[in-house]
């Protein structure tokens, strides 16, 4: 069976696109090769590392990259997870774009202070995301 190629995408490939990648190598690993990038580079969330570790999904390997640095393939999918990535989607002539957008647990937390709240929040995007890639397959 060949794989298929998809890659989540998002503006710094730091938190939304890296917390898809996670789940869909876990869920899909055998199916396609994964990947994610970012329009820019912001480097690893920490706060998304460690919420997707509580539910035993290691990030630690994962680093943060644009489009330019993935290896010359080419995808079935891409996957925008945030409107700015949509909206300045590099072209990819073969690849179907799909866009789910998710709110930002960076800019939803930066007036917060308690860490648990914090928390919180990125579990809850996790969670979200969690539950869009176990259906997306579906509709790839």
């Amino acid at each position: 069976m060949n794989k298929k190629n998809i890659m989540f995408l998002c503006t710094g490939n730091s938190c939304r696109s890296q917390l898809a990648e996670g789940w869909a190598r876990k869920y899909w690993g055998n199916e396609f090769h994964v990947y994610s990038a970012g329009t820019k580079k912001h480097g690893m969330n920490e706060r998304a590392m460690k919420v997707m570790k509580e539910v035993g999904v290691d990030l630690s390997s994962h680093y943060s990259k644009t489009v330019d640095e993935l290896p010359k393939v080419t995808f079935d999918y891409v996957v925008t997870v945030c409107d700015h990535a949509h909206e300045n989607c590099p072209y990819f002539p073969s690849g179907k774009v799909v866009h789910l957008g998710f709110q930002d647990p960076p800019i939803l937390t930066k007036e917060m202070s308690d860490e648990e709240e914090i928390l919180a929040v990125y579990r809850r995007v996790r969670d979200e995301i969690h539950d869009v890639i176990r259906c997306l397959k579906d509709y790839l």
